[in-house]
């Protein structure tokens, strides 16, 4: 048994180290300069998934709109995980395959930023939402695992976890998630430095 419990973290590092490596690090850059480039221009951010990545998207939503590791003013994020009436009311008189289109429909603006989730990237109301987001002129970015290259083709910014493990996967999706908020707070927040 405590081998298997050593093998659970020796996997999700494993992961994680295969996932990072220099084009990762300089996209994870870009997306973090896009993020806090539409902060600045007054826009949002919009995140969304399914079961763990829909608490995953609340939980990022959550870092910006409250803090991260810095003391600063509150970002615009949502996470369209969260409200059930809205969820349910879509689900029940439309088809669950809609609850994220429909909100990003009407929720949206033209320049925010969305980061969809989806570790099997074959999550029909991820993909339509996708589909929506493209039609509303949004910045999308795709956060997925390694079967999910057709998901990861509708983004303009796709992380790929190389793994077909669901935990893995989402152990680096949060990994991910905590970089771009610390970036955006730099990149936001960081004082300048005097010239000497």
């Amino acid at each position: 048994m405590r081998d298997k419990i050593r093998k659970i973290f020796e996997e999700s590092i494993k992961v994680t180290e295969s996932f990072l490596d220099d084009t990762t690090v300089e996209k994870i850059y870009e997306v973090s300069k896009a993020i806090a480039s539409a902060f600045n221009d007054g826009k949002k951010l919009i995140l969304f998934g399914n079961g763990g990545s829909a608490a995953d998207a609340s939980h990022i939503a959550a870092e910006f709109v409250n803090r991260f590791k810095k003391e600063r003013p509150g970002l615009p994020a949502i996470a369209l995980t969260t409200d059930m009436a809205v969820i349910t009311a879509v689900a029940n008189d439309y088809d669950f395959s809609e609850i994220f289109a429909k909100q990003l429909k009407a929720l949206s603006d033209e320049g925010d930023v969305v980061i969809a989730m989806s570790t099997s990237g074959n999550s029909a109301n991820v993909l339509k939402a996708m589909d929506a987001a493209k039609k509303k002129r949004l910045i999308t970015v795709a956060f997925t695992g390694a079967r999910g290259e057709k998901f990861a083709s509708k983004a303009h910014y796709a992380f790929i976890v190389p793994s077909d493990n669901t935990p893995r996967i989402q152990e680096t999706h949060i990994v991910l998630g905590h970089a771009l908020c610390q970036m955006v707070e730099e990149i936001l927040f960081e004082a300048p430095r005097k010239k000497s």
